[in-house]
């Protein structure tokens, strides 16, 4: 983002609604309300270090390496583990062994997925330089796996510039174009890399906004700005569908939108910025998914803090005019949710939030962007 376009992001007003006050589930022991964010962290990290499995995974029995890259890389954001940490070592090289000739992880059962997570976490273990080539292979890989023209697919296509799980299920859908996105910026691809500029084209026919930029039969149904799972075959959304048809946005793949939107250089006064600002005013929360409910609860979390970091902005002012500051009232969250043993799960077991290994990850990644990182 250019210094520029962050300015407008600090002075422009994100209109944000909300209330505070998470019920403890019964029979849990929580952490204190007022425990910092290094405090929620440290016993976040102490959790995840000994369940790593002998060969470097976690969750291993999963089928899934995108899980690995995901504690490795909110590991290394907390900044209490270091990347010559053995922990650490040993999960990339555990990584490493999905690379494929054509550069990322194309021997993982996910490789869209697990290649962009995996490059957050050899980006955040990059110090030496020592993983600068895979870094570089990964990037080639996401662009090379992006639907648009190499696989006959024109801009008028609903699958163009989109990405998907890989292997089996490539299919794309807005969370994983929205992660390829930021792995690509979060490695050094400017804002207008040919391949972030296809996913912008995906990413706008996700939002329910009826545009020039998207003219898809379902975009003016529901029209509150918000964002939707995929646009691709017709588009389908995991909150469901309206009386007339149209499609339910739901807040975290409206922050996953705004986010990607973000990293592809537009500016708050973009009508596509702007609508996804009047859809967060209203469903501003920090006790549930908008939309979901507690589906997919900590997924929202990171990615609510990941966008909102982006934003830059310490305080959030609601459609009712109320002002949130959602740095602490995150933290606040997440201490009532978290473990006596440090960890975080979630007991509406969907999207694998079940696994403390991957929930625990969500929270220290969405801890570690209460801090400011940018």
């Amino acid at each position: 983002m250019t210094s520029k376009t962050r300015r407008m992001f600090l002075i422009e007003g994100v209109r944000t609604a909300g209330m505070l006050g998470l019920l403890a589930s019964a029979g849990r022991t929580h952490a204190a309300d007022s425990a910092s964010a290094d405090e929620l962290m440290a016993k976040g990290v102490a959790f995840l270090k000994p369940r790593q499995a002998e060969d470097g995974s976690w969750s291993g029995n999963r089928k899934e390496p995108g899980i690995t890259a995901l504690v490795v890389t909110a590991l290394l954001r907390t900044r209490r583990v270091t990347p010559a940490e053995p922990a650490v070592t040993k999960a990339l090289t555990y990584l490493e062994q999905f690379l494929g000739s054509d550069g990322g992880l194309s021997e993982a059962p996910h490789s869209n997925y697990s290649t962009s997570i995996a490059l957050m976490a050899f980006h955040e273990a990059n110090k030496d330089g020592r993983y600068a080539r895979v870094i570089k292979g990964g990037q080639e890989f996401l662009k090379k796996m992006q639907w648009d023209e190499s696989e006959g697919k024109s801009q008028d296509s609903d699958f163009y510039g989109g990405a998907g799980y890989g292997g089996n299920n490539s299919r794309p859908d807005l969370s994983n174009t929205a992660f390829l996105v930021e792995a690509l910026r979060d490695t050094g691809l400017p804002a207008d890399d040919p391949g972030l500029k296809k996913a912008l084209v995906f990413v706008s026919r996700c939002q329910n906004l009826k545009s020039e930029f998207n003219d898809r039969p379902w975009a003016g149904k529901v029209d509150d700005g918000g964002f939707i799972y995929t646009a691709a075959n017709g588009g389908s959304s995991v909150a469901g569908k309206t009386e007339n048809g149209g499609l339910r946005s739901y807040a975290a793949m409206t922050y996953a939108g705004l986010k990607s939107m973000i990293y592809a250089g537009l500016a708050p006064d973009d009508p596509r910025v702007k609508a996804a600002y009047a859809y967060i005013s209203k469903h501003y929360d920090v006790d549930e998914n908008p939309g979901l409910g507690q589906r997919g609860l900590y997924y929202y979390y990171q990615t609510f803090a990941r966008t909102l970091d982006l934003v830059g902005k310490p305080t959030l002012t609601d459609a009712s005019g109320k002002e949130h500051d959602w740095r602490a009232e995150l933290v606040a969250a997440l201490a009532k949710r978290q473990d006596a043993n440090g960890s975080w799960v979630n007991r509406s077991d969907s999207f694998m939030e079940g696994d403390p290994n991957l929930v625990t990850s969500y929270a220290l990644l969405a801890l570690a962007y209460t801090r400011g990182k940018g």
